[in-house]
């Protein structure tokens, strides 16, 4: 069966269907523009005045009306757009009779337009492949007949057996439950090569099946796996708006006053009320209405291609700006897959430290939790009973056991709470210890190693060179663990052993601002929220962290951080340039046409040019994830996207 795609949700179907109804008003609006255009232009050539104007008036007055009720419209939103201009154009060209050249302004404002929506879907393109990829419907196994039933997702539960057939989409996150399965995981990930699993192995929804069918039992509703949560996360970038467009509108007034001034100039001066015409037929800035919107689009996309979602348009404004970078350790800087190396026992044995720390942490959230428990599972060693758990933040776990003994494990500090001052094990890079008491006693010390990402050091290097002037880790491990990390990838500045409010702190006290924060965590998610900017690393699911941040990345690759910041820096640029290109070329044409050496007609078909060219211009943010892949010489990846 081919893999299906889930039916737009709610908000995505409003968005696309309004986007959709502007699209075809606009492409509507500027066919009966052209129309009437083509009949000025047929009634000039064969000297019929005064059909002319008839024609004129009709298509003009139609499309002033239209266009002064949006600009209304903005004008209650707060906005003073810049269609001012090319309305007063209009009625002036009516006034002095210069109709073909107002038709003219009328197709460059409506055609500007239609273009506008035109590149902005092409440039979302990317957004909605991401959200099409959903998945919609499971084959749930029935657990009386061994039937396979095709539901929609929505109807999956927690605890269910599913099956998923060769090339389907993995409906819900969940478990495998056959011997093996190969996975594909590069719309999630990023990862090109498909993946080995084994009967146990977690796996993600919005993945695909590259083998035969297997089973798996689901562990989240589709509303709470991986997928959906990307999917919420486009869903906000999709309807964001960028603060660039609105600084085009502050633009708005002083260029409009500008305009004004030199065709009242041009008019005085000349006593000919046309010259007042021919100034504003070439005084509306069309890269400032069309090319800056379109070309932070062209970057969102662009982040969407290297498995970036950012959610809100004007985080690419910021991220341009960034010039101190905070990471945290564990999952951020170090690939967040532990593996136990080595057991130090003290009061206890081995097993029994293993075992007791096991127990604990079999209740724990925390990225160290699964690889002690896991350890324990595969020596095969039983698991003492749990009467209660607390779990202290950045600290550690507490636990009472059935037969009343009361167990910690977590940092030296949390230990000695009870046990007082303990010797602390020499690490390597990469190593992390993780203590374990039982009563007033250290039982043990277990070792684990978390090895550093390939690319932490040249992502921290790449920063640097793109004017990045503080680079510090915050993390709630202990000093050692975390001076020895970032020596490793040349971080200079440490803050270990913070907790989340701690860390809020160190983040909104780095300076120079803008702050971009990245981690991964729960832990994480407020000092994500602080920062200017917060990037969470969401390679192997969402997390509570992904809600937090600014921007996510999908993929499990650091280097996507610098990056980002690269499409950032290109799209900011490429839209200062829209911006600026619009105001000098149109200020240079108004005093071209001020002194009387552009006809009205003439200067409203060189405007059309400028349109094109400011649209051109502005999708080559569309490119701006290629020039971040050449930064870096030391990559040699599979091109994503």
């Amino acid at each position: 069966m081919p893999a299906q795609t889930i039916a737009p949700r709610t908000s995505e179907a409003s968005h696309a269907m309004s986007s959709t109804v502007e699209f075809l008003r606009n492409r509507k609006l500027m066919m009966f523009v052209l129309v009437g255009l083509a009949t000025g232009v047929m009634l000039w050539l064969t000297g019929a005045e005064m059909a002319l104007g008839v024609t004129a008036y009709l298509v003009l007055g139609i499309v002033i009306v239209i266009t002064a009720i949006d600009m209304f419209k903005d004008l209650m939103r707060g906005h003073w757009g810049l269609d001012i201009l090319a309305v007063i154009a209009m009625i002036a060209t009516l006034a002095v009779q210069e109709y073909v050249a107002g038709l003219i302004i009328a197709l460059m404002l409506t055609g500007g337009e239609a273009l506008e929506d035109l590149a902005a879907r092409r440039a979302s393109r990317e957004l909605d492949q991401l959200l099409s990829r959903a998945p919609a419907f499971a084959g749930r196994i029935h657990p009386v007949t061994g039937e396979v039933e095709r539901i929609a997702i929505e109807e999956v539960k927690v605890g269910d057996e599913l099956l998923v057939r060769s090339s389907e989409i993995l409906p819900v996150d969940g478990v495998l439950l056959s011997d093996h399965a190969t996975i594909d995981e590069s719309s999630v990930t990023g990862e090109p090569i498909p993946v080995n699993y084994h009967a146990g192995d977690p796996l993600l929804s919005g993945t695909v099946n590259s083998t035969t069918s297997f089973t798996m039992r689901a562990q989240k509703v589709a509303a709470d796996s991986n997928y959906a949560s990307i999917v919420r996360l486009v869903e906000e970038a999709v309807d964001s708006r960028a603060p660039m467009v609105r600084l085009a509108d502050r633009y708005a007034v002083p260029f409009t006053i500008v305009s004004l001034l030199i065709a009242g100039f041009a008019w005085f001066l000349s006593g000919d009320p046309v010259r007042f015409a021919e100034v504003l037929v070439v005084a509306t800035p069309c890269p400032l209405l069309i090319a800056t919107p379109v070309a932070f689009m062209g970057g969102m996309s662009s982040a969407a291609k290297l498995n970036v979602i950012i959610k809100d348009g004007g985080v690419l404004e910021v991220l341009a700006r960034v010039r101190a970078v905070a990471f945290d350790k564990t999952g951020t800087l170090t690939e967040g897959k532990a593996d136990v190396v080595e057991i130090h026992p003290a009061a206890r044995t081995v097993d029994e430290t293993l075992q007791l720390a096991a127990a604990a942490e079999q209740y724990s959230v925390h990225v160290f939790a699964d690889p002690i428990v896991a350890s324990a599972r595969t020596q095969q060693l039983e698991l003492p009973e749990v009467v209660t758990v607390d779990e202290v933040a950045t600290n550690g776990v507490l636990a009472s056991l059935a037969d009343g003994t009361s167990v910690r494990v977590g940092k030296p500090s949390f230990i000695e709470e009870v046990t007082g001052p303990i010797d602390r094990p020499v690490l390597s890079a990469g190593e992390t210890a993780v203590y374990v008491s039982v009563g007033d006693e250290l039982a043990g010390v277990i070792i684990l190693s978390d090895p550093i990402r390939e690319q932490s050091a040249d992502t921290v290097s790449r920063l640097r060179r793109a004017g990045v002037a503080e680079i510090a880790m915050v993390t709630g491990d202990i000093t050692s663990t975390a001076e020895s990390v970032a020596h490793a990838v040349d971080i200079q500045t440490v803050h270990a052993e913070t907790t989340p409010q701690t860390k809020v702190r160190i983040v909104q006290a780095m300076r120079p601002r803008p702050v971009l924060m990245v981690g991964d965590g729960i832990n994480d998610a407020p000092v994500l929220a602080a920062a200017d900017v917060g990037v969470a690393m969401a390679g192997r699911g969402a997390t509570v962290a992904s809600e937090s941040a600014a921007a996510v990345i999908t993929s499990n690759d650091i280097a996507r951080v610098a990056d980002v910041a690269y499409v950032s820096r290109r799209t900011v640029q490429i839209a200062l340039q829209s911006i600026w290109m619009g105001i000098i070329i149109s200020v240079g044409l108004m005093l071209v046409a001020a002194f009387g050496y552009l006809p009205a007609v003439v200067g409203a078909l060189l405007q059309e040019i400028v349109d094109l060219v400011a649209i051109l211009s502005a999708l080559r943010a569309l490119r701006a994830h290629r020039g971040a892949r050449r930064e870096s010489p030391a990559r040699r990846e599979v091109p994503v996207g």
